[in-house]
């Protein structure tokens, strides 16, 4: 009885693309109910059925409400953070940069996904803290960092002057923040949103830069330090 080489690869090869379509449309139904009823009035048995799989399936994919939840919250923040890298690599200037990053933070933001996201944690946080762990991990953390690696870059050529650069990406989220994204957390009303939209992000590159930009005659000035 001895087996034939070929066959297993053939079905292993099979079986990771059937699971991982599987796994992907688990996560699709998983989206729904968490929108619907949040984590907590979600349960394995509803997210079956939207998934149209049988709960032993399920199970064969996720231990658990708080595995599912986890892989939920970080195939979504994977997805969403994709835009934010690529535009650092353009090679513009820091306000270029800095305004074209604060358009896609403030759409990320705003996006039904991260609202549902963000409403879900912070009712739930209280009684699940590990759920406001596992997002920040997958979402503003990773964030913060690219952000953060960004300005470092900036400082070593001189364009800007941060000592924490962290602290200074945090900040800039937290420019980025206001008016639109409290209103449409809260579901209030936002006339004239495209205008706001501008206003934000003009403003917040602004202020960022009023604190940590460096003036061209100083940087000037540090290239002529320098080179001597």
């Amino acid at each position: 009885m001895s087996a034939t080489p070929s066959k297993p690869a053939m079905v292993t090869h099979l079986c990771t693309g059937e699971s991982e379509a599987k796994r992907e449309q688990i996560l699709t139904g998983a989206k729904a109910i968490f929108a619907a009823h949040g984590f907590e009035g979600a349960s394995m048995s509803a997210i079956a059925r939207e998934a149209g799989v049988s709960k032993g399936t399920l199970y064969n994919y996720f231990a658990n409400k708080c595995d599912l939840f986890a892989a939920f919250v970080e195939k979504n923040c994977r997805e969403k953070l994709q835009v934010l890298a690529p535009v650092q690599q353009l090679g513009l200037s820091p306000e270029k940069t800095l305004r074209a990053l604060a358009r896609e933070i403030v759409r990320l933001i705003i996006s039904p996904e991260s609202l549902m996201l963000y409403r879900i944690i912070v009712s739930e946080a209280p009684h699940f803290p590990h759920l406001a762990t596992t997002f920040w991990q997958s979402g503003p953390k990773r964030a913060l960092e690219t952000l953060s690696g960004w300005i470092e870059g900036q400082v070593a050529q001189g364009t800007l002057k941060v000592d924490d650069p962290i602290f200074a990406a945090e900040q800039f989220f937290s420019l980025c923040q206001t008016r639109i994204a409290h209103r449409k957390r809260f579901n209030m009303p936002l006339e004239n949103e495209a205008e706001e939209e501008e206003k934000v992000i003009s403003n917040a590159v602004r202020v960022f830069l009023a604190a940590y930009g460096v003036a061209s005659s100083e940087k000037t000035t540090a290239d002529r330090t320098a080179v001597f």
